[in-house]
C-alpha cells in the first residue's frame, strides 16, 4: 500500500470508530508498546525498502566512476578488498549474490588451487544494525537538535535520523554529485523534505554548519577520498569548527586511529572527551559485535 493511500485507512479507520471508544483507542495509539513496536518495525521496512530503491539504482560495488581515488585506493589496498556497502547489503543479501555467482566472499591464493582467502570488504556507509544502535542508544534524544553528517553518500544516517529520532533538521555534506542526486530522489519519494537537507561541498567550505551543529557523524570519511595531506587538513578544520561545548561527534574509525598516520595539528584531549559506550544494550539477534565496537562518541569541551 502506498503512502497516501496508508494515510487515508488509518484516518478512516479513527473517524470510524464509536465515540465512545475513540478515547481509549487514540490513547493507545499514543501509550501502547504494541503500537510503538509497529511503528519501529515499519521504519526498518521504509530503511529496507530505500536500500532497495538505491540498489536498483548503482552497480553492485555501490561506487561511481567519479571516485577516483577511493577506488584507486582500494584497487592498491595489499591484500584484496572490495566495498560492499553495509546499508545497502546485508548478510543476507550478499549470501544470495554469492550463491548466483554476483559476489564472492573469499579469493583464490595460487591461481587455479584450492588455497583460498577471505576478501576484506569495506563499507562507506552504516548497516541497519548500526544505525539502530546509533539512533536508538548511542545518542541522547535529538529533539530540537541539529544532525550533520559529513560525507552524507547514499543518505543512510540521514533517513535513519528522520525515521528514529526528532532531531528538527538533519545536514547531509556530500561532494559527489552522483550521490547528491541519489539522495534527493530518495528524500522527494519518501517525503523527507521537511528535515533533511544536502549540501553538495567540501566540509570545509562550510564553517557556519559544523559549528551550529549539535551532533556530526564522520564514518570512515576521510581515508578513502583524500590524500594524507588534505585528510591532515580536514581533520584540523573540523576541530577548529565542531566546537560547540556539550555537542557530540560520532567516529568510525576512532579518533586516536584516524589521525594516527597523520601529521595534523590536533589535541584530542584539549577539543574532546571520549563517551564509553554499552555495546551489550542491543539485544536483537541481528548483532554484529565488531561492527559496532568501531562506533566513537565524543562529546566536546
Amino acid at each position: 500500500m502506498e503512502l497516501a493511500a496508508a494515510r487515508r485507512a488509518v484516518l478512516a479507520a479513527v473517524r470510524g470508530t464509536r465515540a465512545a471508544d475513540l478515547p481509549r483507542l487514540l490513547h493507545w495509539m499514543r501509550n501502547s508498546h504494541d503500537f510503538d513496536e509497529l511503528v519501529v518495525s515499519n521504519n526498518d521496512v521504509v530503511l529496507r525498502n530505500i536500500a532497495e530503491d538505491l540498489r536498483n539504482r548503482l552497480p553492485i560495488e555501490a561506487m561511481f566512476t567519479s571516485e577516483h581515488q577511493a577506488v584507486q585506493k582500494i584497487q592498491q589496498h595489499p591484500l584484496p578488498m572490495i566495498h560492499v556497502d553495509a546499508f545497502l547489503y546485508d548478510d543476507d543479501v550478499v549470501d544470495s549474490l554469492c550463491e548466483e555467482g554476483k559476489m564472492s566472499r573469499s579469493y583464490c591464493t595460487e591461481c587455479g588451487s584450492y588455497k583460498t582467502a577471505s576478501l576484506e570488504f569495506i563499507s562507506h556507509s552504516f548497516s541497519l544494525m548500526e544505525l539502530k544502535f546509533l539512533y536508538q542508544h548511542v545518542l541522547p534524544d535529538l529533539t530540537g537538535k541539529v544532525v550533520v553528517d559529513v560525507g552524507s553518500r547514499l543518505g543512510a544516517v540521514l533517513f535513519a535520523g528522520y525515521l528514529y529520532s526528532s532531531a528538527s533538521q538533519l545536514y547531509g555534506v556530500e561532494m559527489n554529485a552522483d550521490f547528491c542526486q541519489l539522495q534527493e530522489m530518495m528524500i522527494t519519494k519518501y517525503e523527507f523534505i521537511d528535515r533533511i537537507k544536502v549540501v553538495h561541498a567540501d566540509i570545509c567550505t562550510q564553517p557556519s554548519l559544523l559549528q551550529k551543529a549539535d551532533v556530526v557523524v564522520m564514518n570512515n570519511v576521510f581515508e578513502y577520498f583524500l590524500d594524507r595531506q588534505e585528510q591532515a587538513r580536514a581533520w584540523e578544520f573540523i576541530a577548529c569548527n565542531v566546537r560547540k561545548r556539550g555537542s557530540l561527534l560520532v567516529t568510525v574509525p576512532s579518533l586516536e586511529e584516524s589521525l594516527s598516520k597523520l601529521q595534523a595539528d590536533v589535541q584530542l584531549s584539549q577539543w574532546v572527551e571520549e563517551v564509553r559506550l554499552n555495546y551489550d544494550v542491543y539485544m536483537e539477534k541481528d548483532i554484529d559485535r565488531e561492527a559496532l565496537e568501531q562506533i566513537h562518541l565524543y562529546k566536546i569541551l
